[in-house]
This record gives C-alpha cells, structure tokens and sequence, in this order.
C-alpha cells in the first residue's frame, strides 16, 4: 500500500459527510440540549480524527489500534441515534439513513482492519 494522506482514506471521507450532516441538526441554533449536543458531536468527530490519526503513526498495529477506536466511536455514535430519534430530534427517515451510513462505515472499517492485519508495510 502507497503512502496516502488521510484525506485520501474513503473511511474519512464518507464519514465526514455524516458528521457535516449530523452537525446541521445538533449545531442548529434552536437545538437545546448542549450535553447531548456535546456528546454525539465529540464522539462523531473523535472517529474522523482517530481515521487521520494513523497518518502521523503509519505503521499497521497503531493504524489499527486508531481504525478499532474509531470504530467503537461510531457505536457510541449509532447508540445517540436511537436515544435521538425516542426524543424525536431526529426523524424516522433521518434516523435511518444515519444509522445505514454509520454501519456501512463500521463495516468498511472492520474489511480494513482485517486487510491491514495481512498486509506488509
């Protein structure tokens, strides 16, 4: 595997994309409560930044330490979403398409642990 930033990680890139749209709901000006707010926030982007971590550490067991606690980040994220969606801050359909996305990212997450365990760097 060739160098990469972590720009250049399709993980980090779609996972991105769902903290920009999580961040349209939590950090809307009439949304009220800061504790969860600051809870599905900080967990939401501790995945993106644990994805970039890898690039300052770049060798597999610290990728693959940071791709697990990036992981467990997005679980932590998935279970805000069902707690959301019970105080109706988000909608069925949102609930849905965020929890497909974070699922499909976890996925996408567990093939690379497991690609990384057999690769040689």
């Amino acid at each position: 595997m060739a160098k990469k930033t972590f720009e250049d990680l399709e993980i980090r890139n779609l996972w991105m994309g769902l903290v920009f749209d999580l961040s349209k709901i939590f950090y809307d000006k009439g949304f009220r409560n800061f504790d969860f707010q600051s809870q599905i926030m900080r967990a939401a982007i501790s995945a993106t930044n644990n994805i970039a971590e890898w690039h300052e550490k770049w060798t597999n067991p610290d990728l693959i330490k940071f791709l697990y606690i990036a992981k467990w980040s997005i679980g932590e994220v998935r279970s805000m979403l069902y707690i959301a969606k019970k105080l109706e801050y988000i909608s069925e359909k949102q609930f849905t398409d965020f929890k497909f996305r974070a699922m499909q990212l976890g996925t996408k997450i567990y093939n690379f642990i497991a690609y990384l365990k057999n690769a040689k760097m």
